[in-house]
């Protein structure tokens, strides 16, 4: 007996996450600090991403895309090991980390892994924010 839906998933009683369409892969989508984020559980491990903001134009006024190439370019040697950035043709900045989840997650367990890369994520945005390469816009889908 399901206790609850929790996006993709049915919580069952002892806490276990199960896909509700076993053939999908199960993802959820939230935000943090005004970005996309994405969780994928696949079998291994969950696959986490989130859209950490977006190198200015050039046509924004008080804006230094210099400044911007120039974090980008340092930013991954101090990403923890395994993240990854990816620049994306339209100049929005992805940030993708993965991390090993139990056979049979729990939902603790996936909200506290969803939490930890939240966390994570803060310094990385904090010096996407200084320069100028912050959130744009609404929210907007994170491209696989």
């Amino acid at each position: 007996m399901e206790l609850l839906i929790l996006g993709p998933f049915t919580v069952e009683r002892d806490g276990i996450l199960r896909p509700r369409v076993p053939e999908a892969a199960p993802a959820l989508s939230f935000s943090w600090r005004g970005r996309h984020c994405e969780a994928a559980v696949a079998q291994d491990g969950l696959h986490l991403a989130a859209l950490a903001g977006r190198v200015p134009s050039s046509a924004e006024p008080g804006t230094d895309r210099a400044a911007a190439f120039g974090t980008l370019a340092t930013l991954p040697r101090s990403l923890p090991p395994g993240w990854r950035l990816h620049l994306l043709p339209d100049h929005r900045i992805r940030l993708e980390a993965a991390t090993d989840m139990p056979a049979s997650p729990t939902a603790t367990s996936l909200l506290a892994a969803l939490v930890r890369f939240a966390l994570a994520l803060d310094p990385y945005l904090d010096r996407l924010e200084s320069v100028s390469a912050g959130p744009v816009g609404r929210l907007k889908s994170c491209p696989g």
